[in-house]
């Protein structure tokens, strides 16, 4: 009776997959970047209501997952295994899935706050990059916890991680960059991160808007403590320099 269940639920989820709409909508999250419900409908080349229909499909067959951002609602991939089905797939297939180019605003787009945490670029790297440092840990909940490494690397940047944990607001958790359309560091951690780089002059905020600017020596404390190497580029507008990601060190420090 088991197996017949699995095979049931294979069936269903082979099923929705196959859907040439919904293969082109799971394809294009492939890149690990949310859409909205209208992008997605632009690339399946389907009408609005259609393209609520299949995300609906695949929500409830937990392929993807919806993610509530204000006013805005994104979809992405369910997880990992869902990305790896779908890369084997397109291994026999030999579909190339399409890329996401953002369009924000340089300055918006590299650097700003979020609520109180930091938002932009150099958020999503520095997310990344403390999940690959192990400093950050995932957890079931859609939530993250530190290591013990994490938790010796924030108290080194004078962060109370004990005190942040007692607050009533989640410790740290993803949140969805509205930009990049993959997550950066929310919660009181993430703020307590802002607060910190503020604080020690890694970036400046303008007084008359959310970006933020990575300053000389917010490159060098990123490539010292983050292990992210940084280059700085001529703006399109202007003489002024904008920061462009060119590496991270593939160290560990854990």
């Amino acid at each position: 009776m088991h197996a017949e269940h699995q095979d049931i639920g294979v069936s269903q989820v082979a099923a929705a997959i196959a859907e040439p709409a919904r293969t082109k909508m799971l394809c294009s999250l492939m890149d690990g970047h949310a859409r909205t419900a209208t992008e997605l409908a632009t690339l399946a080349d389907v009408s609005a209501s259609t393209a609520s229909a299949h995300l609906a499909k695949l929500k409830d067959l937990a392929l993807v997952r919806l993610h509530v951002q204000g006013r805005h609602r994104y979809y992405s991939l369910a997880d990992k295994r869902v990305a790896q089905a779908l890369e084997a797939l397109m291994v026999i297939g030999q579909s190339p899935a399409p890329t996401f180019k953002p369009h924000t605003p340089d300055r918006l787009q590299f650097a700003r706050t979020c609520y109180d945490h930091m938002a932009g670029t150099l958020a999503v790297l520095l997310h990344d990059r403390l999940l690959e440092a192990g400093w950050l840990v995932e957890t079931d909940e859609q939530v993250y916890c530190l290591s013990e490494s994490g938790e010796a690397f924030f108290e080194g940047l004078g962060i109370e991680v004990k005190d942040l944990s007692t607050m009533r607001r989640r410790f740290a958790c993803p949140c969805l960059d509205w930009s990049m359309r993959r997550p950066h560091l929310g919660g009181s951690l993430g703020a307590a991160l802002l607060q910190a780089a503020l604080k020690r002059k890694w970036v400046t905020q303008d007084l008359d808007s959310r970006a933020l600017t990575l300053t000389a020596r917010g490159y060098k404390e990123m490539a010292a403590r983050f292990g992210m190497a940084l280059s700085m580029r001529k703006g399109h507008d202007s003489h002024e320099q904008e920061p462009q990601m060119i590496s991270t060190h593939p160290s560990n420090q854990r």
